[in-house]
């Protein structure tokens, strides 16, 4: 477990310090990542060892609730007994990760080196004591790997690559969740439900600045409830179709919103809309 910690750790903290060198180095005006500015000075051997600090609130703090970049966060305690939750943090590892693979290919390949990392041990970091007590193998070593990849230049089609097999595992972790009784459709739909609120929040944010990682996270998270309503669509609409048709409406209009993983030059979506279509979604789900 010490190892796996260290590992987590040295995700976390180690990529973000390389984005950050590697970003001063390559702009006159110096690292454009959100995270970069407040780096400590450290030598290699401290990523082993510090953790970035937590902000209260941020996925990576113990108890969860609103933080970071408005993503709400996970309660460890409840990913221990809630397959929804537990699955739910699992999908916000996988909608950063999407959004790092497309982020690369489009040529952001600094943004994409952080969310491969930093932004994943988010989550995964207080995730690992139920990831191991649930009997999941360690997979830290492919986030580390893809992120170093994304920072030396390998091309689009081998960070693809590293993607698929990093969702693989997450989705291999998936059917490793606590047994709570529920069914298949109901845990697919909250899953849903979460990345489709979290999506909607995080545009909001995105218009209010012109920072590219609210957008980002929130591409991701469509992405996500993207993926995971379409691996469970016909058990939702068999048990609840007011909610699938509640999740279709929602994905049709973040859609929308997040044409790609680029961010428009404008946001011009109606967040009215998409927060009213997320909270239907919610209500649909049970969530």
């Amino acid at each position: 477990m010490g190892i796996t910690i260290k590992r987590w750790t040295r995700l976390g903290l180690g990529t973000v310090m390389a984005v950050g060198v590697i970003g001063a180095c390559g702009r006159a005006d110096g690292p454009t990542s959100p995270h970069q500015g407040d780096l400590p000075q450290s030598s290699p051997e401290m990523t082993t060892a510090v953790l970035p600090p937590l902000e209260e609130g941020s996925a990576a703090f113990a108890g969860g609730g609103e933080g970071g970049e408005g993503e709400g966060g996970v309660s460890v305690t409840a990913a221990a007994t809630d397959a929804v939750v537990y699955n739910s943090a699992l999908a916000i590892a996988e909608a950063h990760v999407i959004a790092a693979r497309d982020a690369y290919i489009e040529g952001e390949h600094e943004a994409a080196g952080e969310m491969f990392a930093h932004r994943v041990s988010e989550v995964l970091f207080d995730l690992q004591p139920v990831l191991v007590a649930q009997g999941v193998d360690d997979f830290s070593d492919l986030l580390l790997d893809a992120s170093v990849a994304a920072l030396s230049g390998e091309s689009g089609e081998e960070i693809a690559a590293r993607t698929d097999k990093i969702v693989a595992a997450l989705r291999e972790a998936s059917t490793k969740a606590p047994d709570d009784q529920s069914s298949t459709a109901f845990i697919a739909a909250g899953v849903c439900a979460d990345q489709i609120e979290r999506a909607a929040d995080m545009y909001r944010i995105a218009a209010t600045s012109d920072r590219y990682e609210p957008y980002l996270d929130g591409y991701g998270f469509y992405k996500a409830a993207t993926a995971a309503f379409e691996r469970s669509e016909a058990a939702i609409r068999s048990e609840n179709p007011d909610a699938a048709a509640a999740i279709d409406a929602a994905l049709r209009l973040l859609g929308t919103a997040y044409p790609s993983a680029l961010r428009p030059a404008t946001l011009d979506s109606d967040q009215s809309a998409l927060t009213v279509a997320a909270s239907n979604v919610v209500l649909a789900t049970g969530q």
